[in-house]
């Protein structure tokens, strides 16, 4: 299967890179107080260095809005994932625990103010595209029983015509939800060259000894950028 980013993405942000970490056999689980404390204390973290006040301005969290704005999409109407999640903890709230994976995930996330999405191999079917939607691309909402219609020329993360993410970074499908039966996984951490480079190197890493040690999984991974577009696993 081939994964694939379209030059679209980085003529509009040629810094930017993907990471791809394929997990395979990964054995999931209910989330333990382990997993949740390491939740917490990622969210504990996020409210040293980042308040209401200067969420959207913080350098870690401003190299994604501008990003978006640089393909047409608006940072406040489709929030980031991270972003999303980032401003209910500062806030005072706090994640809810839905299973190990997306959870620990969840943790990397915010420890690294990152975007990062993980999706279960079993409903990708086609090879996997960063690029702008044509007629005939699809949605299914999360919690939803049919697909809806999607225009052309809003930037997707898609496998074939079944839309995997919406507005690039915004909101994933139903399709690829990670559940406590999910095994063979996609991550995707979206990340840039520069200043933000280190937090991405972290977040791989992080994800990659998840993958080994929690989940006694296996993991081969794959870095995309503006030299490297595409690469086949």
């Amino acid at each position: 299967m081939k994964y694939t980013v379209d030059n679209y993405v980085f003529e509009k942000n040629p810094d930017v890179c993907f990471g791809i970490i394929i997990g395979k056999d990964l054995k999931n689980s209910a989330t333990t107080d382990d997993d949740s404390q390491r939740l917490k204390d990622s969210e504990d973290g996020l409210k040293e260095i980042i308040s209401t006040e200067n969420l959207k301005t913080h350098p870690a969290m401003a190299v994604y809005r501008d990003a978006l704005k640089n393909v047409s999409i608006n940072p406040n109407k489709f929030m980031n994932s991270v972003e999303a999640m980032c401003k209910r903890v500062v806030k005072g709230g706090s994640l809810p625990r839905i299973n190990a994976l997306v959870d620990l995930c969840n943790a990397v996330a915010l420890k690294n103010i990152i975007s990062l999405g993980g999706h279960d191999l079993r409903d990708i079917k086609y090879d996997l595209e960063v690029r702008l939607t044509v007629e005939g691309d699809k949605f299914l909402p999360f919690g939803a029983a049919e697909f809806e219609d999607v225009k052309p020329g809003e930037l997707v993360f898609t496998s074939g015509n079944e839309i995997q993410t919406r507005q690039w970074l915004w909101r994933q499908s139903e399709l690829g939800k990670v559940n406590l039966e999910s095994s063979d996984l996609i991550f995707q951490l979206v990340g840039f060259k520069g200043d933000h480079e280190d937090q991405f190197n972290n977040a791989m890493k992080e994800v990659e000894e998840l993958v080994a040690e929690r989940f006694s999984g296996t993991f081969e991974s794959f870095v995309v950028e503006i030299n490297n577009p595409s690469i086949e696993f």
